[in-house]
């Protein structure tokens, strides 16, 4: 067999399950320095949806651009984001992407076309769509992708978003997270509607449901809703139903048990990784030697990141006011 068995190509198998390793254990190495109490603030790790914000990165040129949200890491370390930088930033370090200003919540990279994650709940989508505006004023074919939560459609900045990127038939894509959760609640308990993609039809814009567990149908419906969106024919809306193994926030759950165990071993058995990689060796395109030895070289280069933030030093008392207010 070989990589249409999977419908796209070996280099673009590899270069999703290098996106995902490198999310999952960025994100594994991040959890236990905030549990060691060295990482001011909170945390909201992304481990379990590494196939969503991959599939969509991996769709996406180098200029695209991506609104995030509070759980933005692995959205800017699939875009090609630096692990070091990151890392640092999450501790607060000088060195870091913003000089230790962002924290986990603010994390960007404006050159990678990371415009931010941010903690507020739905804010990530009209950022996006400004962009999207923005582009299409420019007359560029740039694509910015609003990821979002499931809880963030019952926000009025969604809507509002969704709204005008589909009147005004700007490049955007809209990338549903659909974990199932919104901080403790479940989805079902504060919407009507069984799929969230439904909301796409009040707009007018076309939408689907992908397995969110599985980065190459992932892939696949980015790569069609970034055409469209290239090709001047406005917005898409991909619901991808996935699932976060750690609590909303932090890695414990603080004493609140708002989960089944068995629900979330149900959801560890579809793990995207070790589902890629399974194809992939039935596929006779990678062996279990080869992804352990790239499953390696990303622990070598998470470790790196780990010596780099914990050796950089935190930012200079008389730097406080740097960067609040900036005239050019």
């Amino acid at each position: 067999m070989n990589a249409n068995a999977l419908n796209v190509d070996l280099d673009t198998l590899r270069d999703l399950h290098l996106r995902m390793l490198r999310i999952r254990l960025f994100e594994e190495a991040a959890g236990k320095i905030f549990e060691q109490g060295k990482m001011p603030g909170f945390i909201h790790l992304y481990v379990g949806q590494e196939a969503v914000a991959a599939g969509v990165c991996a769709a996406l040129r180098v200029d695209d651009q991506v609104g995030s949200t509070h759980r933005g890491h692995g959205h800017l370390v699939a875009k090609g984001g630096d692990l070091s930088l990151m890392m640092a930033e999450l501790m607060g370090k000088a060195t870091g992407y913003c000089k230790g200003r962002g924290g986990s919540m603010h994390i960007s990279d404006l050159d990678l076309g990371m415009l931010g994650a941010n903690g507020i709940v739905g804010a990530g989508a009209p950022i996006a769509v400004g962009a999207g505006f923005a582009n299409k004023y420019r007359g560029n074919d740039t694509v910015s992708v609003a990821f979002f939560g499931d809880g963030s459609t019952n926000i009025g900045a969604f809507h509002e978003a969704a709204n005008m990127a589909a009147a005004l038939k700007l490049p955007v894509v809209f990338a549903c997270e659909n974990n199932e959760y919104g901080e403790y609640t479940r989805r079902d308990a504060t919407m009507a509607i069984t799929d969230v993609v439904e909301r796409a039809a009040a707009y007018g814009m076309p939408g689907v449901i992908v397995d969110g567990m599985d980065a190459v149908a992932v892939y696949e419906a980015a790569t069609e809703a970034v055409a469209r969106a290239r090709a001047g024919d406005g917005p898409s809306f991909i619901e991808a139903k996935t699932y976060r193994y750690y609590n909303h926030h932090g890695v414990q759950v603080l004493g609140m048990k708002y989960r089944s165990d068995e629900e979330l071993e149900e959801a560890k058995g579809r793990d995207p990784i070790p589902l890629l990689e399974k194809r992939m060796a039935d596929a006779g395109l990678m062996s279990p030697e080869e992804a352990q030895a790239v499953h390696d070289q990303v622990a070598a280069e998470v470790a790196a990141a780990v010596e780099f933030a914990e050796s950089s030093p935190f930012p200079e008392p008389d730097t406080l006011f740097d960067d609040v207010y900036t005239v050019s």
